[in-house]
């Protein structure tokens, strides 16, 4: 039967205060069943063993989530689907739910995914194989494989706890049992829910759960749709296999009262206090506060930025681009997941060409790729702001035989470019300027072309830079691009004119 808001939200609070002591609810959240059990009391008793005590928004998630179909005996449940703000304890209640699925039926395939397969292993190595290690409970009950690319804890009753990555292939080729999706922000498509859900399709007990802060609208269609599908199936109040816990602001809100915070914060007075959220909120723009701790999809809003020249780069795209003698130049994500690749030369008609080499996941394997380049194509120089968070490559560089001129006078070609802070805020400009004033084409790159309509600046000196953190896309394409402009015009007299275009084959 559905219900008002008011009224959907007022019968959930009462059944969750009362079953759990919970005040904070979420605002779309799929009830308990009390005619059903549940798997939830397991799964909580996992976390005590982890020295982790679910609090009353964990155990009330677990115990809707593995409720039992009376008539089956088989989990209600296919999909999950949990939104809760940053650093609320979703990994804790994530864990727990996977190593009671391990041990709760033999030869469980367990698939872990977050947004790259760096990031997985990040937090699969660090948080998850960390906890069983340090947990006596499960001592010698499972043995960790390491090895790239087969990465997995293995349980003695054949269950296998691995992770994988958004690419068409993942989870393709064998069963899968338990699916977790976290970092969902990061999904444009659904490549993986494609690849996971017909694995599931043959076993008995199949569970997907989608796990995410809320992302941004421009980018994240895969999350958006399905917190769209959701919301309505909550608000319908018909059964369904789709269980939904969605935790966020309602739509007047002011984001500086505390009370806003409890609305909405599950983990707040619990592993979170208030004195560190209002720290957050002063350091935070207005949008990215919303979206990491109110839980609300970030709208990109950049034509306020009059630095930015949005409004010709579209216009100097040119699929047939090619430039002769070029530069090269890698820039780095300030939370380091991302490293891009940039070129920079000169085309025939003497307008610039820029282009993105590759956009790699991490910094692993960076350095290898420059030197094939280097190698390959004998570059004018490779640029480099070591500023930024690329600096922490300059010593691997270095080492890999990409030096700094010892003469800066006397630049010799294929060394590294540095550019001093005044002079990459010259460069930003002069890329502006380049873009409209018709003296540069591209490739109309997609992940180019979203880090010039994601870009935002930032006051350096009497001129202005990119902002890598404040930007609402990532602008690493963007910062290298200029970079690479920048080393190219500034080592000009290195440029050799009998240089074979036909070699840029990257």
């Amino acid at each position: 039967m559905s219900l008002s808001e008011e009224d959907r939200t007022e019968a959930l609070r009462a059944q969750l205060l009362d079953l759990y002591g919970l005040r904070c609810v979420p605002r779309w959240g799929t009830p308990r069943d009390l005619s059903r059990k549940t798997y939830g009391p397991k799964v909580a008793r996992i976390a005590e063993a982890f020295g982790t005590p679910f609090m009353p928004w964990q155990r009330y998630v677990a115990d809707v989530a593995l409720e039992v179909d009376p008539v089956t005996g088989r989990l209600a449940y296919r999909d999950i689907l949990l939104m809760v703000p940053r650093q609320s304890g979703k990994t804790t209640l994530l864990l727990a739910k996977m190593v009671w699925r391990a041990n709760a039926w033999p030869r469980q395939n367990i698939l872990y995914s977050a947004q790259n397969r760096l990031s997985a292993r990040k937090k699969w190595e660090e948080e998850h194989v960390a906890a069983l290690d340090a947990a006596q409970r499960f001592r010698g009950r499972y043995t960790v494989r390491k090895v790239n690319g087969n990465e997995a804890i293995r349980w003695r009753n054949g269950s296998r706890h691995g992770i994988t990555s958004n690419t068409e292939t993942a989870g393709h080729g064998e069963t899968l049992d338990d699916g977790t999706i976290d970092e969902a922000f990061a999904l444009e498509d659904s490549r993986l829910e494609q690849a996971f859900s017909p694995a599931m399709i043959t076993r008995p007990q199949p569970q997907q759960w989608l796990v995410s802060t809320a992302g941004t609208k421009a980018k994240s269609h895969f999350l958006n749709g399905k917190r769209k599908r959701g919301r309505a199936i909550v608000e319908a109040g018909e059964p369904s296999t789709f269980a939904v816990f969605d935790w966020t602001v309602g739509d007047d809100y002011d984001r500086d009262d505390p009370a806003t915070w409890w609305s909405c914060m599950p983990a707040l007075g619990h592993t979170v206090a208030e004195a560190a959220v209002r720290s957050e909120r002063e350091k935070m723009e207005a949008a990215e506060f919303d979206r990491a701790y109110l839980n609300v999809t970030k709208v990109v809003v950049v034509a306020d930025d009059p630095n930015v020249p949005t409004k010709w780069w579209a216009d100097w795209h040119d699929a047939r681009s090619t430039a002769a003698d070029v530069t090269f130049a890698v820039d780095v994500t300030p939370d380091r997941q991302k490293t891009a690749i940039m070129a920079y030369g000169h085309r025939p008609d003497g307008r610039g060409h820029v282009e993105l080499i590759e956009l790699r996941d991490g910094t692993d394997g960076v350095v290898e790729r420059l030197e094939e380049l280097r190698d390959r194509h004998n570059p004018i120089a490779v640029g480099l702001d070591i500023a930024g968070p690329a600096g922490s490559l300059l010593i691997p560089l270095n080492k890999a035989g990409f030096k700094v001129p010892d003469d800066p006078m006397k630049p010799e070609r294929g060394q590294l470019a540095i550019p001093t802070a005044r002079e990459f805020a010259a460069s930003c400009g002069a890329f502006a300027d380049a873009v409209e004033h018709d003296r540069l084409r591209h490739l109309n790159q997609r992940r180019l072309n979203e880090a010039l309509a994601g870009a935002r600046t930032r006051p350096l000196g009497e001129a202005w830079a990119w902002a890598r953190r404040t930007s609402d896309s990532n602008i690493a394409p963007l910062v290298g691009g200029t970079v690479a402009r920048w080393a190219h015009e500034s080592r000009a007299h290195l440029i050799d004119d009998d240089y074979d275009p036909v070699g840029n084959i990257w």
